[in-house]
């Protein structure tokens, strides 16, 4: 008889988020033999996601909702899947599907990989709602993650060490360096014809430092420099600290400003672009520098855990201190002015990710984490 293959059930908030920062690892997984399924919200990429030949199980999935209704409404849609399904690996994807999905599996016994991809606004924010957010979830999360078949997997060091401050043991968390870039589709391009122009891909949210990029921007306007900046992304009214659309509406006024919103190829961004920026408070390993360092674009980011693995100081970038205009409106003029040092740092990223974050490198360290946890 055939002995059927593993499965592997990703828990992500939506399609979208899947597609743009689990696809690689998932094709990892696929490839390696095991038989993939994605538990998510549908919006629009639901054959995106069954053309790969992952089988898709549509689920109730609110990002940032206070309603105990849709918590519930997620928790026993993943409990009644897992169930049926009898997954080898269920792979959370976020803080937030990690909290959702360990309650979930509840004394199921299910072996989980509870991938917290950046600490999110609770540990990010300062206002009295994300204090009492972290006061809230860090038992929770000690609780659960510290149970032997839960493996929490993190993306830097700095938050290796947060984890462990929750009292998690050391012994169950791994550490891969991001989700794994197509280093065959985000090839290297040349720098485009025209003014310099500064691309940012994310959420437009304070804690990507939309608002310290759009300052650090009028600045240099401010200084007769003409630099242009393209804005990829969409505001996200889930999260307390998006942006209004009013407000990234009104950017696209400003000169030399282009809020392009949700884009659907990221290398068309950074084929406009000749810097790469987020100056982010906080990330697990940013998607969006990875991707503009594989097409060979200098990066500009901020000295803050996860932004500092990629943009290398003097080697693929420079390195500017959080919210903090000024200093990054300099960093964008010494970028600007130096062609020589864009393409430098632009290769050394390049090599940076072949070597060590491309889908390859990536996709064999999970798969070989997969395997480990399924033996013990």
């Amino acid at each position: 008889m055939k002995q059927s293959r593993p499965i592997v059930l990703y828990v992500v908030s939506e399609d979208w988020v899947f597609l743009g920062h689990r696809l690689p690892i998932a094709y990892a997984a696929r490839d390696a033999g095991f038989d993939v399924h994605v538990a998510t919200q549908v919006t629009d990429k639901a054959e995106t996601i069954r053309r790969a030949g992952f089988t898709l199980h549509p689920i109730p999935y609110q990002r940032g909702t206070r309603s105990i209704f849709s918590v519930l409404a997620t928790i026993r849609a993943l409990r009644q899947l897992e169930r049926s399904l009898a997954p080898a690996i269920v792979h959370h994807s976020s803080l937030q599907a990690s909290v959702y999905g360990s309650l979930a599996a509840s004394g199921s016994g299910r072996r989980q990989i509870n991938a917290l991809t950046g600490l999110g606004y609770a540990y990010t924010s300062q206002n009295p709602d994300a204090r009492l957010l972290r006061r809230l979830l860090t038992p929770l999360l000690r609780f659960f993650l510290n149970r032997k078949e839960s493996i929490t997997l993190v993306e830097n060091p700095d938050d290796r060490a947060q984890i462990e401050q929750f009292g998690i043991a050391p012994d169950r968390i791994a550490m891969i360096l991001g989700a794994g870039v197509d280093t065959r589709r985000f090839q290297p391009l040349p720098e485009p014809e025209g003014p310099i122009t500064v691309g940012f891909a994310g959420r437009l949210l304070t804690d990507k430092g939309i608002r310290a990029l759009v300052a650090a921007h009028r600045l240099l306007a401010g200084r007769g420099l003409d630099i242009r900046l393209l804005i990829a992304g969409a505001v996200d009214p889930s999260n307390p600290a998006s942006v209004s659309e009013d407000e990234a509406a009104s950017w696209n006024h400003e000169p030399g400003i282009t809020w392009l919103g949700q884009i659907d190829d990221i290398k068309d961004l950074w084929a406009r672009s000749h810097i790469a920026t987020l100056p982010s408070h906080r990330e697990g390993l940013p998607v969006s520098l990875m991707e503009a360092a594989a097409c060979g674009r200098p990066l500009i980011a901020t000295d803050a855990p996860g932004c500092r693995e990629i943009t290398i100081a003097d080697r693929t970038g420079l390195l500017v201190p959080v919210e903090n205009p000024a200093a990054l409106a300099d960093a964008i003029a010494t970028l600007a002015a130096s062609r020589e040092l864009r393409l430098r740092y632009g290769h050394a990223g390049r090599a940076f990710v072949v070597e060590h974050l491309s889908a390859e490198v990536v996709g064999k360290a999970i798969v070989e984490l997969y395997r480990r946890h399924m033996a013990h």
